[in-house]
């Protein structure tokens, strides 16, 4: 297949299979964030870019219960499970809905109080660039705030890119590599947030991730890291087993399960940037 790689295909019940685990990061960014100002109609609006399946947008209502909440997604099957189980009133009196959208072109129509993103940017090469563009529309004493996995250097890319690059692979899979090229270092994040006259909050952790289950880190990788992959090989069942078969003996070997599960180390890039009011 050539370098125009289809854009991956979201399994959100796939996804979902680590919601605990996939939603811890997104609860450390919210505690970072300060209080939001509010429209003229004392609402604040919130914005959350790649919502995914609304699992975690649904905790903005939690910590802003009066808030109009938008998510935004270019997954058809993912907006679809949000709009299912999330979209409507909040129990706290806000609103939510679930809109189409791609992170890589968005502009807001609207000033927002807070634009959030949890664990997207990484798909999306220059995604610094639109900070200046979402900064700008924030409004006054507003916030934004993000998340990105900087695990790309862990044996479950490496071994990913090593197998994709095999000659059995190389030519079919030359363009299923998005996102490690997009992630800054912390450091980066924090000068472009600075330079934007933000006050800037920029930290990262390592999660030592327990998982449970026979080829834990390959169930893991299958919601994530792996769909540009199965999304190439779609409709060619054999390919898409010998190459899951081969993936998951490299994982086997690089991540050994232990006696109460397998160890998954798993790097997390933070940021929350302040705009003065």
């Amino acid at each position: 297949m050539s370098s125009a790689t289809p854009r991956p295909t979201w399994d959100p019940k796939q996804y979902l299979r680590h919601a605990g685990h996939r939603g811890r990061p997104f609860l450390d960014l919210l505690a970072r964030i300060p209080e939001l100002p509010t429209g003229p109609d004392g609402v604040a609006a919130i914005a959350d870019i790649g919502c995914g399946p609304g699992n975690v947008t649904a905790l903005l209502a939690d910590r802003w219960p009066t808030a109009r909440i938008t998510g935004l997604d270019n997954s058809p099957e993912m907006l679809a499970l949000a709009t299912k189980d999330h979209a409507g009133p909040t129990p706290g009196g806000g609103t939510m809905d679930f809109r189409s959208a791609d992170a890589a072109h968005w502009t807001p129509g609207e000033p927002y109080d807070l634009i959030v993103s949890n664990a997207v940017l990484q798909w999306i090469p220059g995604h610094a660039d639109s900070f200046a563009r979402w900064i700008d529309t924030l409004a006054p004493g507003g916030t934004f705030a993000f998340q990105v996995p900087g695990n790309f250097t862990a044996p479950s890319h490496t071994l990913l890119a090593e197998l994709r690059a095999t000659p059995p692979w190389r030519d079919r899979l030359s363009g299923a590599d998005r996102g490690a090229a997009a992630v800054l270092e912390p450091a980066d994040y924090l000068a472009r947030l600075t330079g934007l006259g933000c006050a800037a909050d920029v930290w990262e952790t390592t999660y030592l991730q327990l998982l449970t289950g026979e080829d834990p880190v390959l169930d893991w990788v299958k919601g994530t890291a792996l769909r540009p992959v199965l999304t190439a090989l779609d409709g060619d069942e054999e390919a898409m087993a010998e190459f899951t078969a081969q993936y998951r003996a490299l994982l086997h070997e690089a991540y050994p399960p232990g006696p109460h599960g397998t160890v998954f180390p798993f790097r997390r890039i933070f940021a929350v940037a302040h705009k003065t009011a």
